[in-house]
C-alpha cells in the first residue's frame, strides 16, 4: 500500500534534534531524505525563532549523500532529493514572477474600472484629456499658421498706406 505524499513540519531544537510534528517522533537527516525521496513535502523550522531552515538541512543531507558513496549511488538514490532542493530554491523566483503578472492584471482591471466609472459620470478621462490637448495644439498651430500668413499681408498693406 503506497502512502499519499504529505506535508511534514520538522522542528529543529537547540540540541540539534529534529522532531517531525506529523508523526510525533524524532527524525534523523536520513529519515528526512527518505521522506523527500518518497515525494513528501518538508519544511524545517527552528523551534525557538521560527526561522525556516529547510534549505540548510537539505544541503546537509546532500553533503552527507555525497560523502556516503560514489557519484552513481548519489545520482540513483538522491535524484529526487536534488530535484526537491532545486524546486525549493526556484520557488521564490517563480513567486516573484507570478506576483508581478498578477499585479499587472490587477492594475489593468483597476484602470478599466476607473475608465468605465468616468464614462458613466461623463467626466473626461486622462485619454480624453490627452486627445483634447492634442486637438488644441493642432488648432493653435493652424491659427498660428493663418496669423503668420495673414500678418505678412497686412504688414505690407500698412507700409503702403503709411507712405
Amino acid at each position: 500500500m503506497t502512502v499519499a505524499p504529505e506535508r511534514h513540519l520538522i522542528k529543529k531544537y537547540a540540541n540539534r534534534k529534529l522532531y517531525d510534528t506529523q508523526t510525533s517522533h524524532y527524525i534523523t537527516l536520513e529519515g528526512i531524505a527518505d521522506l523527500v525521496r518518497d515525494g513528501h513535502t518538508i519544511q524545517v523550522v527552528d523551534r525557538d525563532s521560527g526561522q525556516d531552515l529547510t534549505q540548510v538541512v537539505l544541503s546537509q543531507i546532500v553533503l552527507s549523500e555525497e560523502k556516503r558513496g560514489p557519484a552513481d549511488a548519489l545520482h540513483d538514490r538522491g535524484q529526487a532529493l536534488l530535484d526537491y532542493v532545486r524546486k525549493t530554491l526556484n520557488v521564490p523566483g517563480d513567486l516573484v514572477g507570478q506576483v508581478e503578472r498578477r499585479r499587472g492584471d490587477v492594475e489593468a482591471m483597476v484602470d478599466d474600472a476607473i475608465e468605465r466609472a468616468l464614462r458613466r459620470l461623463r467626466i473626461p478621462s486622462r485619454h480624453d484629456m490627452d486627445r483634447l490637448s492634442q486637438r488644441i495644439d493642432e488648432l493653435a498651430a493652424e491659427v498660428k499658421k493663418l496669423n503668420g500668413a495673414g500678418s505678412s499681408r497686412t504688414g505690407s498693406r500698412r507700409r503702403k498706406a503709411a507712405r
